[in-house]
């Protein structure tokens, strides 16, 4: 197994007993881009809290090689996020230094440009300034992503990144993911939008509680899977025990 693979195995995740999450297995491999997609309550979100040690396994695994804690960068999605705190842009996007300043650490030269680099890369320059809570959606998902580019993370995950932004944000910030899969990192991305999925992640999983499909994009996300999923989606049972799994033939 490659050193930043990132291995599933009988994966279940439940809340009060009942599984969000249900025997999923499979991998993520070093250096691709993965979407993670399915229909609403499908434990796409869950997943990825699980792979970052947000979420605790019922059962099952997640073999993260040799990725440490500090090698993953996360971005939720923005209703997790409260942008009421008094920050500014610089002083947001300097967070995703911490790695290199410590908790009480001085900022450095170095940093310094590298925090310029970043907000220039997301096409942030001459917003320092300002208070996080004035930004734009577009806006402040870009300084997010700054944030990002700071941690120098080895494996990216975002939840649901593009929901609420305009079209011109969404593809800039695509080209920025693009980048990151040229450089080798490993990025695992929730998303609705499947023409993005298609277009820019050579590979896919299927989620619908359960693993639906988990490969190359076009054959994971074929007509008959797709109507599979929503089949899944809407016969699931609430109620169902952690250990009760439905089979379903292909």
């Amino acid at each position: 197994m490659s050193s930043a693979t990132i291995r599933l195995s009988d994966v279940t995740i439940a809340y009060d007993r009942h599984p969000a999450v249900h025997h999923v297995s499979g991998a993520f491999e070093e250096g691709q881009l993965t979407a993670i997609v399915g229909p609403n309550g499908a434990g796409k979100s869950t997943l990825v809290k699980a792979l970052i040690g947000e979420l605790p396994l019922t059962q099952g695994s997640i073999d993260r090689g040799h990725l440490k804690k500090n090698d993953f960068g996360y971005l939720p999605q923005a209703a997790e996020i409260d942008r009421r705190f008094p920050l500014a842009v610089s002083e947001l996007v300097m967070l995703g230094a911490w790695r290199e300043t410590g908790a009480f650490g001085g900022v450095t030269r170095r940093t310094l440009v590298k925090a310029r680099a970043a907000l220039s890369a997301v096409e942030l320059e001459g917003f320092e300034k300002r208070p996080i809570a004035t930004l734009s959606a577009g806006q402040f998902q870009r300084a997010l992503f700054a944030r990002l580019l700071m941690q120098d993370a080895r494996a990216i995950i975002l939840d649901e990144p593009f929901t609420a932004i305009d079209s011109r944000t969404t593809a800039h910030l695509l080209e920025l993911i693009g980048r990151w899969g040229i450089e080798g990192r490993t990025v695992i991305a929730v998303l609705h939008d499947l023409d993005q999925v298609r277009a820019h992640f050579p590979q896919a999983l299927l989620l619908a509680r359960e693993k639906v499909a988990w490969g190359p994009t076009d054959s994971t996300l074929s007509v008959s899977h797709l109507h599979k999923a929503r089949a899944m989606s809407e016969s699931w049972d609430e109620n169902a025990s952690v250990c009760e799994e439905t089979r379903w033939q292909s």
